[in-house]
């Protein structure tokens, strides 16, 4: 922000610390097709796997039997609103402000996540936003996912690349793993067949790699039954609050619907009868899965 006190909403500009904490925290805000909408509710095409015919010469065209239809993007808005004492904004030599900005950065990432992610009921946007969007695990369909109620093996992670390396919508070049951070211990004790590790640690700032695919690790690849920047839960069954998950899939197939920034304002009328001013942030976004079938989910029900 360029200024602390602003009469009005002063959006986040690119490449400013609070958009890198976002980007670093958020597998979603990194590696989503981001989508421009231009209102509340924005309709997205989606497409099956399309065919190609040979037709002889004269012959006549063939049309083809894919399915064109829509997902959904229902912009819903995530906020914050923390109060700040002018002693504080005056007499402190840390800038406060930036802090309480790269705080509130960390937990919309992992808001963010959980909600298109792990939560494992279907979206309420329209009630009581406790599950914003419906999220890839709940999308997914049952063959899609593997519960590892014991240790994660290679075959395990093998077998769950492999759901979506049979499917029409692998493609390499957009491939992604999405994976909570416990599983960083499990990458480091695996090896292949020839003693090498399948886990490669990312240098100056790269994704480490799965398989040769980039891996992005968040707070907010777990299951859970609402969305929130703090998600709990012991874990257990499949599908109970608090099981790590990893993802892999075609990161095409995660459309991130951008309606409005990351934006900040102070409002210092609000704290007038204790000079205790309010800073608040928003930032509006919609989530869609494209195609669930593109996604390959593999859940750790022990720790």
């Amino acid at each position: 922000m360029s200024s602390v006190n602003a009469d009005a909403w002063v959006p986040e500009e690119y490449g400013s610390d609070v958009l890198n904490r976002v980007l670093q925290q958020s597998a979603i805000e990194a590696v989503a097709r981001h989508y421009v909408m231009g209102s509340n509710i924005t309709e997205v095409p989606r497409i099956g796997a399309a065919t190609t015919v040979v037709v002889p010469k004269k012959g006549s065209y063939v049309d083809d039997t894919n399915t064109l239809d829509l997902v959904e993007l229902r912009a819903v808005k995530f906020t914050n609103a923390m109060t700040i004492a002018e002693e504080d904004l005056e007499d402190a030599n840390a800038d406060i402000v930036a802090a309480q900005q790269l705080s509130v950065a960390t937990s919309y990432a992992t808001h963010l996540d959980v909600a298109c992610l792990g939560t494992t009921a279907v979206a309420n946007p329209g009630t009581t936003g406790t599950v914003p969007f419906t999220s890839v695990y709940k999308a997914a369909p049952s063959g899609n996912k593997i519960a590892s109620a014991g240790a994660v093996t290679y075959t395990k992670l093998s077998d769950t690349f492999a759901i979506v390396e049979g499917g029409a919508y692998w493609n390499d070049a957009d491939t992604v793993v999405i994976a909570h951070p416990k599983f960083k211990s499990v990458f480091r004790g695996i090896v292949d067949t020839n003693g090498r590790p399948i886990f490669i640690e990312g240098l100056a700032g790269t994704p480490g790699t799965l398989f040769n695919v980039p891996v992005q690790f968040s707070y907010g690849a777990v299951t859970s039954a609402t969305a929130s920047s703090a998600p709990g839960g012991a874990g257990g069954a499949a599908g109970v609050a608090g099981n790590p998950l990893l993802v892999v899939g075609n990161r095409q197939h995660l459309i991130l619907g951008d309606r409005a920034p990351i934006e900040w304002r102070l409002v210092e009328e609000a704290g007038a009868r204790t000079d205790e001013p309010l800073l608040k942030m928003r930032a509006r976004k919609g989530f869609a899965v494209g195609r669930p079938e593109a996604f390959g989910i593999l859940e750790v029900t022990t720790s």
